[in-house]
């Protein structure tokens, strides 16, 4: 792009001053969501993300939220647009959602919801919002059912729709939504908090577009687009043209216990663009662990831009250098009616394997495997009186040992970025009291520098009767290690019966588990995999891991 066409129209502290308020707008419509929520999964654990499109539908702008939802927001738009509600169909006071993963969205407890925004008759925008919402019906409760086979196992399905039809709500299809949920009232909360987000930022990017002009403002946009583009064309120049090939694989569907699943990447470096070919890699699972393509788009950006390690603002411009190819009929580009609920699987996965392909590129830039793995479980609680309720949780575990550092211990990064849930707030609201939550000593893989810790929370039932649902990896494929690092420690899941005394020991992948009071869910995360010969670690850094307790042998 040549970008002196629009530069004289604007000064440098103007679009200075545009792109940050545009940024304010999304980063408005996040607190927004985050002081008004219900429930747990979004109030605590911040699992929602917002942006800021231009008139064409082009992300512009974004809060610091989850990478899994920002970088396939936008394709996720692009779906709707050249599908079912091309941009001349939009009028002011529409609101068109979907959670459907073959229309855009990615796995149905994500709600996708955009609201154009116009001045007059003139539209100049887009402001939407993804929330994750607590139980969306299915199979299990909190809506990853690890024994689905289907993707009408796993829920409620939006096809893209207007809710809001030029500012008249269809009032039915939140009733619907909410009839099929085991927590309505808490979903009907995030699902107002989200909606309320929208009129929010409808409001500031209105005021924006009042401000500087319609034509100003998409002058901006494109530049702040070309910006990005032109900076990451820049950075990827810095990268020594060639070849490179990794492969990481995922444990296996929860289906086909015991057979792993490929996710390999030939990565292509050429001048200022780069592609990246997932030909080599598994066709889809039986089980719910697939991605559809907009998902593995996603987590390619994201392993791309923390490769990189630069401050490249994230919006469509820094997307465009980047080419993807994954055949549909992959696990990486489902073909439909494939499950796809617990498609953080292989989506960490293929962002373990990007990584990895940038380190025979970049090896003194690129760190070891984080943790690689979204650890989702559920407890359906049934009380005394019947009535019910769905714990939701997600934790993460061990950073990889950087060329500079050690991994960061119980580090959640990478695609998914969520916050932790203080077991406080978890013991006030749900019939449930921990009895450990503490890092995992000897987790982090060996090297000069060493892989962060995997953490372990572990909780006693106190409702009279409930189930378990997990959706896990790396148990048997642990995080890699690079340079000579040892791998991270896998994970682990059990329960103790209180009434045998004896320990399960499950699988990575479990659903509908019956427990009862007393019983007591043991989960124990990876840690991240080392960088470097672990001969060469600075003996003084061994000293202070014991006395730290992060390590308990005197040889790592």
């Amino acid at each position: 792009m040549d970008l002196s066409d629009i530069m004289p129209a604007l000064n440098a502290v103007q679009l200075e001053v545009i792109r940050n308020a545009l940024v304010c707008v999304a980063e408005e419509m996040s607190v927004t969501i985050w002081r008004t929520s219900r429930s747990p999964v979004v109030r605590e654990i911040l699992d929602y993300s917002c942006a800021v499109f231009d008139a064409n539908g082009d992300s512009t702008a974004q809060a610091a939220r989850q990478p899994v939802h920002l970088n396939s927001m936008a394709s996720g738009l692009r779906s709707i647009l050249d599908g079912p509600f091309p941009l001349d169909s939009w009028e002011q006071g529409d609101l068109i959602i979907t959670n459907d993963p073959y229309a855009g969205g990615q796995h149905l407890p994500d709600i996708l919801a955009f609201r154009p925004v116009f001045m007059g008759a003139t539209r100049i925008g887009f402001v939407g919002a993804l929330v994750h919402h607590l139980d969306v019906g299915g199979g299990a409760p909190g809506s990853y059912d690890a024994n689905a086979t289907e993707i009408h196992q796993e829920g409620f399905r939006i096809p893209p729709m207007k809710l809001d039809k030029s500012g008249v709500r269809n009032r039915e299809v939140i009733e619907l939504l909410l009839r099929n949920s085991r927590e309505p009232v808490l979903v009907g909360g995030d699902f107002a908090s989200q909606l309320a987000a929208l009129k929010i930022g409808e409001a500031s990017l209105g005021a924006i577009g009042q401000r500087y002009g319609a034509a100003t403002l998409a002058e901006a946009c494109a530049l702040i687009q070309g910006q990005s583009e032109a900076a990451m064309r820049a950075i990827i120049r810095g990268i020594p043209d060639g070849d490179y090939e990794f492969e990481d694989f995922v444990d296996d569907d929860g289906i086909d216990l015991g057979r792993p699943i490929r996710i390999h990447v030939a990565l292509t470096i050429r001048k200022d663009t780069v592609s990246f070919d997932f030909s080599g890699s598994s066709p889809q699972v039986k089980g719910p662990v697939n991605c559809t393509f907009n998902m593995t788009d996603s987590a390619v950006v994201c392993g791309t831009l923390m490769a990189v390690g630069s401050d490249v603002p994230a919006n469509a411009g820094c997307y465009r250098p980047i080419a993807i190819h994954a055949p549909e009929g992959l696990c990486v580009n489902a073909r439909s009616p494939a499950p796809v609920a617990n498609r953080m699987a292989v989506g960490h996965r293929v962002v373990n394997a990007v990584m990895g392909a940038f380190a025979q590129a970049l090896p003194a830039r690129i760190p070891a495997s984080y943790y690689g793995v979204s650890y989702v479980y559920a407890f359906n609680a049934v009380h005394a009186d019947g009535a019910r309720q769905v714990y939701f949780d997600l934790e993460c575990g061990g950073w990889g040992g950087h060329p500079d550092s050690d991994g960061a211990n119980a580090f959640c990064c990478g695609f998914h970025n969520n916050s932790n849930a203080p077991i406080e707030m978890i013991e006030n609201g749900y019939p449930v009291t921990f009895v450990r939550y503490a890092l995992v000593p000897n987790s982090g893989g060996a090297g000069i520098h060493r892989g962060g810790l995997g953490l372990i929370r572990e909780f006693r039932i106190d409702a009279p009767t409930g189930t378990i649902s997990a959706n896990l990896d790396r148990f048997t494929h642990p995080p890699y290690g690079l340079q000579g690092g040892a791998p991270g420690a896998g994970g682990q899941l059990s329960i103790h019966r209180a009434a045998s005394g004896k320990t399960e020991i499950l699988p990575s992948k479990i659903s509908g588990i019956e427990v009862a009071a007393g019983d007591v869910f043991r989960l124990q995360t990876s840690g991240g995999g080392g960088w470097g010969d672990p001969a060469r670690r600075d003996p003084q850094a061994h000293a202070t891991d014991l006395r730290l307790g992060y390590v308990t042998n005197r040889a790592e």
